[in-house]
């Protein structure tokens, strides 16, 4: 990482990526520990031992920046999600079942709080926020739909129970971040997971 004073590689070359990818991978792990809530660059910087200068320089603004942590942390989800589907025996309801444990656990709330804040800045059409809309419900049905093909379903019934899998699963988050009813969720997931059963194990 270049020092406080020294403007770093080109966001556009090779080094400059690569140094803007350790910068937000700093941020993330750093707000993963200590939270978000007011923090200001010049904070954030000063933890990180950079410069707010930098941040600006790779992400814009603060704004900016906090729309690529959600964005990074999407596709941490989606790694992860594409790692179960390789296990041999994965069914539809199990995979279901491994993701929920996974998006719902209480280390990824805060992260899940500035996803809903920075979508509905994106929905209310805040520029800053208008680069999360970009894949935020295709990059998630194009995987969810392949693997349900392969589960069995015909590829129009598989992209529909994909996208009722996702809004559920994005509705569940909400629920569970606005009353912490853990044992409610939790039940209104299985009631969902069901409709993934095959007809025969019902």
């Amino acid at each position: 990482m270049a020092s406080q004073g020294q403007l770093p590689d080109s966001p556009r070359t090779s080094a400059g990526r690569r140094a803007r990818e350790a910068l937000l991978e700093d941020v993330i792990a750093h707000l993963a520990e200590h939270g978000i809530g007011d923090l200001s660059l010049r904070q954030l910087a000063t933890a990180l031992g950079t410069s707010h200068r930098m941040i600006i320089y790779h992400f814009g603004s603060r704004d900016g920046l906090l729309v690529e942590v959600v964005r990074a942390m999407e596709e941490q989800q989606r790694a992860a999600f594409a790692e179960m589907q390789r296990e041999p025996a994965a069914s539809a309801v199990e995979l279901g079942r491994q993701m929920w444990r996974r998006l719902s656990q209480p280390e990824l709330a805060p992260f899940e709080r500035l996803f809903f804040e920075i979508y509905g800045q994106a929905l209310q059409g805040r520029a800053y926020a208008q680069p999360l809309l970009d894949g935020v419900v295709e990059d998630w049905l194009g995987p969810m739909t392949e693997f349900l093909v392969r589960d069995g379903l015909p590829p129009a019934a598989a992209r529909t129970q994909a996208r009722l899998a996702l809004a559920t699963t994005r509705g569940l988050l909400l629920d569970l971040l606005a009353t912490g009813d853990r044992e409610g969720v939790d039940l209104a997931m299985e009631r969902m997971l069901a409709a993934f059963e095959p007809p025969t194990s019902r």
